[in-house]
C-alpha cells in the first residue's frame, strides 16, 4: 500500500488519456493543411502582392496553431498546478485570452445524496483554517456555559443537575467537576476559570478528603487523580517533562506544588485498596477518612476497573521520587499476564480474593473497555521499557486486537457498517449483536496502537507499518463511521447509549434511531431502554486520535455535526448542559445530569479536534481514560520533587 502511485482510473485513462487526444490530434491535422494551403498559395506573393487580409489571417492561423501546440504540450497538469491555473484565471477575469473562448466547458462530477458525500473524503467542503478556530472558540464558549451553571449552582459539588440548578454528590463529594474540568481549562487558555478552580482546590479538596467516606477506587483515580496530575504538568511542576505540550503556562494561576501535596495524600489512602487485597487485584472502593478498603457487595470488581490504574500512579512516582505507587499498580497487570484468555479477551469480571476471573461475559464496553485501552497505553507511557520489561503489555494488546476481529467483528445488513459485538457466554455461547456506545473508544485505540501516535502518512513513509497496523487503521475506520451512524440515525443526531445491529441470520428486530432519511435506518436498532444520551466522549475521542493520525478532514466535519447537536438539544439557558432521555424522539425529553466528563473529555476532545496538531501530540502525551493527558516517560531517571 506504500507503493508507487496508483493507477488511473479506467474512465480518466480511456476517455480522457484517448478520446480526448485523438481529438486534439485531428484537430492540430486540419488546421496544419489549411496553413499549407495558405502559405502555399500566397508563396508567389512574398515579394510582390501581400495583401493586409491575407497577412491578417495568415497571422490568426499561426495564433491558433500556437495555443493548440503550447496546450497539448503540457498534457495532464497536477491538481496542484491546475488550481493554480484556475486561480489565476479567475483573478483575471476581467481580461479574457484567446483561450478564454477556446476553452471547452468543464465536465460537472455527478451529484450524491448527503449520506454519499461523506463516502468521498475528497467531496467534502474544507474549511479554512481560520473557520476551524471559528468553531473551536465555540466549543470553549460552550465549555464556559456549562462551567458556569455548575459554578452557580454546584460549586463544590460532584455534578451539577442543571434543570433543577443544584448540585449532587454521586461521586464521594470530593468536587469531581472541579477537578476533571481544570486541565480542560487550561488548554483552552480560560485563565478565569483555572483561577477559580484552582483556588477552590487549594482551599477546600485536602479537607474533603480526609473527611470523606466511601469512593469508588477506579473512578476516584481517573477523574480526581487524574485531573490533579495533568493540571500539575500542564501548570509547569513537572519541570523534567513539560516542554512539549505546546501548551503556554500561566504563571500564578495555579500552585503546583499544592496539586502535588493533594495527589500524593488521595493516592495514599486510595492505595490501601491494593495493600488490603489478598490477591493482586485491587478492591474496588476505598473509605478516604478511615483509610481502609473493602470489595464490593457481591465480592466482585470489575476488569476494566482493577487495571486501568497504571498510567496515574506510575506518573506520580515519576514527579514524586516515591515507586511504591507504580509498584503497588503494575502488580495488577503482571498479575493478569498469568491468566488465561479467549484470544486475548477476558471476562468483565474479577474476584479480588481469589484473582480469577468470574463468569464469561465478553465485552468490549463496560466493566471491560478501558483494559484493554491501559494495554497499550501502559506500553507507550514508559518509553524506556517498550522493547524490555513492558515489552508484554504490547503483545497482549496485540493478541486481544487479534481475538476482536476473529470472535467479535460483524458487518450489518443491509449496508454493512463494521460493528463490534458481545459473547455473554463466552466463547461458545451465542453471539449478540449489541454495541455500547463506550466502545467507540476502540477506534482511537487502534489507530494510536498502528502508528504509536505519528501520523500514517510519516509511518508510511519511514516503512514503520506492518500489514496488521495497515488492517487495524481500516477497522479503526471503519468502526468510527460506525460510531458516527449512531448519532446520524437518531432524530437528534445524537448517540443512544446502546445500539443492536441487524446481523444475516439474526431475527431481532426492533424501533429504530427516527431519522427516516439515514441510508442505516434498517441497519441499526435502539431499543427502548437504551434510548439516553448521556454526553458521553468515546466517538469524539476517536475522531480527535484518527484525524491526528490520518489527517483525513472528514473527522472534524463529523465532530462539528456531533457538537452542534449538542447545541441544540442538551444546552440550558441558565448554565450546564443536560443529558436526554431519549435521542429517537422530538423534541427530546430531558434527563436532569451533567456528567463530569462532559467537560473533562467531550469539550475537551473537540477543542483539540478543531485545533492544531502541535498541542499534546500524541507521539510525546497519552490520554488516560478520562482525557488527561499525562508526558509520555522518557527517562528511567526518577525526578524527585519533594512537596
Amino acid at each position: 500500500m506504500s507503493g508507487g502511485s496508483a493507477p488511473l482510473p479506467y474512465s480518466m485513462r480511456d476517455v480522457d488519456g484517448g478520446a480526448y487526444n485523438n481529438a486534439k490530434f485531428r484537430q492540430r491535422s486540419r488546421l496544419k493543411m489549411v496553413t499549407q494551403a495558405l502559405i502555399s498559395k500566397s508563396s508567389k506573393y512574398q515579394f510582390g502582392k501581400f495583401t493586409l487580409g491575407k497577412f491578417l489571417s495568415l497571422l490568426m492561423v499561426s495564433g491558433l496553431i500556437y495555443l493548440v501546440a503550447h496546450k497539448s504540450s503540457k498534457g495532464f497538469v497536477s491538481g496542484e498546478l491546475h488550481d493554480k491555473e484556475v486561480e489565476s484565471r479567475h483573478a483575471s477575469k476581467d481580461s479574457p485570452t484567446t483561450r478564454t473562448f477556446w476553452r471547452k466547458p468543464p465536465r460537472l462530477p455527478p451529484r450524491l445524496p448527503p449520506n454519499e458525500i461523506y463516502k468521498n473524503s475528497s467531496m467534502l467542503h474544507h474549511p479554512p483554517s481560520s473557520e476551524w478556530t471559528s468553531r473551536q472558540k465555540k466549543v470553549k464558549e460552550a465549555f464556559g456555559h456549562a462551567w458556569s451553571g455548575y459554578r452557580n449552582y454546584a460549586m463544590g459539588h460532584d455534578e451539577l443537575m442543571p434543570l433543577s440548578r443544584r448540585g449532587v454528590d454521586g461521586l464521594g463529594g470530593l468536587g469531581a467537576t472541579v477537578v476533571d474540568s481544570l486541565d480542560t481549562a487550561i488548554i483552552m487558555g480560560a485563565d478565569d476559570i483555572v483561577s477559580e478552580a484552582s483556588k477552590w482546590i487549594e482551599d477546600n479538596l485536602m479537607k474533603k478528603i480526609s473527611e470523606k467516606g466511601q469512593v469508588n477506587l477506579f473512578e476516584t483515580t481517573i477523574r480526581v487523580l487524574g485531573g490533579l496530575l495533568s493540571a500539575y504538568h500542564l501548570s509547569g511542576g513537572d519541570q523534567a517533562g513539560g516542554g512539549d505540550s505546546g501548551i503556554a503556562v500561566t504563571p500564578n494561576k495555579t500552585n503546583p506544588d499544592r496539586l502535588l501535596a493533594v495527589s500524593k495524600d488521595l493516592a495514599d489512602r486510595l492505595l490501601l485498596a491494593f495493600t488490603s487485597s489478598p490477591s493482586a487485584i485491587p478492591f474496588s472502593d476505598v473509605v478516604l477518612r478511615d483509610r481502609s478498603a473493602h470489595a464490593s457487595p457481591d465480592g466482585l470488581s470489575s476488569t476494566s476497573e482493577a487495571t486501568t490504574l497504571q498510567l496515574e500512579f506510575s506518573y506520580l512516582s515519576r514527579i514524586s521520587g516515591d515507586p511504591k505507587y507504580d509498584s503497588e499498580t503494575m502488580k495488577v497487570l503482571e498479575h493478569m499476564r498469568t491468566l488465561p484468555t479467549v484470544e486475548g479477551l477476558v471476562p468483565i469480571y474479577i474476584n479480588p480474593y481469589s484473582g480469577q476471573f468470574s463468569g464469561e461475559n465478553i465485552r468490549l464496553g463496560s466493566r471491560g473497555d478501558s483494559y484493554y485501552e491501559y494495554l497499550l497505553k501502559v506500553w507507550m507511557q514508559q518509553e524506556n521499557y517498550r522493547n524490555t520489561s513492558l515489552k508484554y503489555l504490547f503483545e497482549m494488546y496485540t493478541e486481544a486486537m487479534k481475538g476482536v476481529k476473529h470472535l467479535l467483528v460483524r458487518k450489518t445488513t443491509p449496508n454493512g457498517l463494521v460493528f463490534v459485538g458481545e459473547l455473554p457466554n463466552g466463547r461458545n455461547g451465542a453471539f449478540s449483536p449489541k454495541m455500547d456506545h463506550l466502545v467507540c473508544f476502540l477506534p482511537g485505540t487502534l489507530a494510536l496502537g498502528a502508528t504509536k501516535g505519528i501520523t500514517k502518512k510519516k509511518a508510511l513513509e519511514s516503512n514503520l507499518l506492518t500489514n496488521e497496523d495497515i488492517e487495524n487503521l481500516q477497522l479503526a475506520e471503519d468502526l468510527a463511521k460506525t460510531c458516527v451512524e449512531m448519532y446520524f440515525v437518531t432524530s437528534t443526531g445524537l448517540a443512544p447509549e446502546i445500539a443492536y445491529f441487524h446481523i444475516e441470520g439474526n431475527p431481532e428486530g426492533g424501533p429504530d434511531g427516527g431519522n427516516k432519511s439515514s441510508e442505516y435506518i434498517s441497519d441499526i436498532t435502539i431499543k427502548p431502554l437504551d434510548r439516553h444520551n448521556l454526553l458521553r466522549p468515546e466517538t469524539v475521542e476517536s475522531l480527535f486520535v484518527l484525524h491526528r493520525i490520518t489527517e483525513d478532514p472528514k473527522y472534524r466535519e463529523w465532530g462539528w455535526q456531533i457538537f452542534q447537536a449538542f447545541e441544540k438539544y442538551t444546552k440550558v439557558d441558565s448554565g450546564g448542559y443536560t443529558s436526554l432521555d431519549d435521542v429517537t424522539s422530538l423534541p427530546p425529553p430531558r434527563r436532569d445530569k451533567m456528567e463530569t466528563f462532559f467537560l473533562g473529555e467531550t469539550l475537551k476532545y473537540l477543542y483539540l479536534l478543531f485545533g492544531e496538531s502541535n498541542i499534546l501530540p500524541l507521539d510525546k502525551y497519552v490520554f488516560n481514560t478520562e482525557a488527561h493527558p499525562l508526558p509520555v516517560i522518557p527517562s528511567v531517571v526518577q525526578v524527585s520533587n519533594t512537596v
